[in-house]
């Protein structure tokens, strides 16, 4: 039953399009199913045909639905695991997907997949010849990522609390996923870094971009002080009100490293993989973390906030997307986080860990017995397998889950095997390790109060794929 909101500000065909469109993603239409006639579709929302045609022909577009033969339109057959899950999904598994996110980003690695791989094709990063200052036995990496929707959820704190300083924390989320991407290839030497600052100018004033800035300068300083040699290269401000109403901070980071000192991530059968806890507080930070990182927090942020955000603050979210995926949760920002000392806020806005110092006294301790780091940002537990040829990776021994991911869980009804796809519940980082070498990693770890543990290990097998037991001692396989 297709039901139009007049009230609001995306065209009536484009709801009827995103509503149909919903109903493929999460299953309810399947491939090869006839959808209603355009007479039926047009008499059920009393609306006029043209409409009703209007919406199917972008979908047609889309390569969402076919036409038949003088007797209108189904589901395409030819969808991709990118459109539809498999039989062990359920259709709050397909949230992120249907709110215009993809943990797989299937279509992206399908383009760069074909390009050069750069000199060490099984890198964490994609590394270059030393184009900067011509010496062969060097290399270049740069790298660029961002704090993504988190963003939003200071917008609202900020509106709701008048405190700016709430941005400082998403300056350190833009530096992080750079930062801590590069460490997993090695790179430990002199680190370039540069934002890019995208705003509508009235909702974002110069308050919140002096916090973002003076935040992201502290942070820096912070980090040299652990020995981490990162250091601000300038960056833009671009006022783009009618690409967000609120904000969007990414930044870009530029190294070069010696082509010896590059870890090629050479996962193997018989290595350890030992996790670093997400959550918890660490000698270098300021106060308690919950874990969150920047990934996964359009559904963190809409399954959880109460739809007080949708009507306040129409800016803060797409308009075309379907009512009962914008901020349906049953949380406000200031409410207490279940099994938390924290508030929601507080947890959804924890800053994103950096491992850096940690990863660095590694480097000095066992370089050449690191066979590879694995960052889980985008992808989170499964990340891995877009790294080895033939390795079953198996997860057996997973930490406690974070109480941030348990209240995300149960807000939205999120599937587990969604769940460990989308956010890394409890690890953010992995090394790969020989088995020897794991309490070795585990004490250096616990010295900068972080937790550790070997949590799990790599077989061989014909293709990659994983087995992670979750918290429930349910075993999940990917892919």
């Amino acid at each position: 039953m297709i039901k139009i909101d007049y009230e609001s500000s995306s065209p009536i065909y484009q709801q009827v399009a995103d509503q149909i469109h919903f109903a493929i993603n999460t299953g309810v239409l399947k491939p090869g199913q006839a959808l209603p006639s355009i007479r039926k579709l047009a008499a059920s929302a009393d609306l006029a045909s043209n409409t009703i045609v209007k919406a199917l022909k972008s979908l047609e577009s889309s390569g969402l639905i076919e036409a038949k033969d003088r007797s209108g339109y189904k589901v395409s057959k030819t969808m991709t695991p990118n459109h539809l899950e498999t039989q062990e999904s359920s259709p709050a598994s397909n949230r992120y997907q249907a709110r215009g996110v993809s943990a797989e980003k299937t279509e992206v690695h399908s383009v760069v997949d074909k390009l050069d791989p750069g000199l060490f094709p099984g890198a964490f990063c994609k590394i270059t010849e030393d184009y900067l200052s011509g010496d062969p036995a060097k290399c270049n990496i740069i790298h660029a990522d961002g704090s993504g929707t988190k963003s939003v959820i200071a917008y609202l704190e900020y509106k709701e609390s008048g405190d700016a300083s709430v941005f400082e924390g998403i300056a350190q989320d833009s530096i992080v996923m750079n930062l801590d991407d590069l460490l997993c290839i090695g790179a430990t030497g002199r680190i370039l870094l540069s934002n890019t600052i995208n705003r509508h100018a009235s909702n974002c004033p110069g308050e919140v971009i002096k916090a973002l800035i003076e935040g992201g300068e502290k942070f820096m300083q912070q980090l040299r002080d652990q020995g981490v040699q990162i250091y601000p290269g300038g960056g833009e401000t671009a006022d783009v009100g009618d690409l967000t109403g609120t904000v969007v901070v990414d930044s870009c980071a530029v190294s070069i490293a010696r082509k010896s000192d590059i870890i090629e991530n050479r996962i193997i059968p018989d290595l350890a993989i030992v996790g670093l806890a997400s959550s918890g507080r660490s000698t270098y930070e300021q106060t308690e973390n919950s874990g969150i990182g920047s990934n996964g927090l359009t559904s963190a942020r809409h399954d959880m906030l109460s739809h007080y955000y949708a009507e306040t603050y129409p800016e803060s979210y797409d308009s075309s997307l379907p009512k009962n995926l914008t901020y349906c949760g049953p949380y406000k920002l200031d409410h207490a986080l279940p099994g938390s000392e924290q508030t929601v806020g507080q947890a959804l806005l924890s800053p994103t860990r950096s491992y850096a110092p940690v990863i660095l006294e590694l480097l000095n301790l066992m370089k050449h017995e690191i066979n590879a780091i694995v960052h889980c940002s985008g992808g989170a537990q499964t990340k891995c397998l877009r790294f080895g040829e033939g390795i079953h990776f198996v997860k057996n021994n997973l930490m406690t889950v974070p109480a941030v991911f348990n209240a995300i869980q149960t807000a939205s009804g999120t599937t587990m095997k969604e769940m460990y796809k989308v956010f890394n519940m409890g690890h953010r980082m992995e090394l790969y390790v020989p088995h020897r070498r794991v309490q070795e990693v585990i004490d250096v770890a616990t010295a900068f109060g972080i937790n550790a543990q070997q949590i799990g290990h790599t077989e061989a097998a014909r293709e990659n794929h994983l087995s992670l037991v979750d918290h429930l001692g349910k075993t999940i396989h990917y892919p």
